[in-house]
């Protein structure tokens, strides 16, 4: 029964996939965003205005759409990414050597003794304050290579609310993984 109860209530807050279509909503730094879709005998570069990611494209097929779109919340999220961690390795005080994007299912970042981080693209998604979040914690392990208190309050000094932070990326995950 126990187990039943669990599938069930899986089942009922499953998030439903993203359909590659005209008029889908994403996420983009926390808001909603249109895919509008245009037919063009040339495949454009993909236009974002606020509140609409634009693509124009001969084909229309979902997983064409879905491979531009993604490759559009990449390169953003390289560009965006960069940006917070030189700005909070600048507070904290410490050099990171190098971002690379990561497409794991479970982690949002991860930081080595090298000093390189991974951020994982689809926190794009996220509003900025989760995003600064992931940042610091990443960031935090260059002074700390554990989750000990020392480690929390290294985050905390740059980042006060990250407890608040933390729970709402965990409510978010499922949101964040549509794609």
């Amino acid at each position: 029964d126990w187990i039943r109860r669990k599938l069930e209530s899986v089942s009922a807050n499953k998030i439903p996939e993203i359909q590659w279509q005209h008029g889908e909503q994403l996420l983009f730094l926390g808001n909603p965003i249109k895919l509008a879709l245009e037919h063009n005998l040339r495949s454009k570069a993909v236009e974002y205005e606020p509140g609409v990611l634009q693509l124009a494209m001969p084909n229309h097929e979902p997983s064409l759409i879905a491979r531009k779109v993604i490759q559009w919340y990449k390169k953003e999220a390289m560009t965006d990414f960069t940006r917070r961690l030189e700005i909070f390795s600048s507070k904290l005080g410490v050099n990171f050597n190098s971002l690379a994007l990561s497409n794991a299912a479970s982690r949002w970042g991860t930081c080595n003794s090298k000093k390189e981080i991974r951020l994982n693209w689809r926190l794009l998604q996220a509003p900025p304050h989760i995003i600064n979040y992931v940042v610091c914690h990443e960031l935090a392990h260059i002074k700390e290579m554990n989750h000990s208190a020392k480690f929390w309050g290294i985050v905390g000094s740059i980042f006060p609310d990250y407890k608040t932070a933390e729970k709402e990326l965990k409510a978010l995950s499922p949101k964040l993984h549509r794609f």
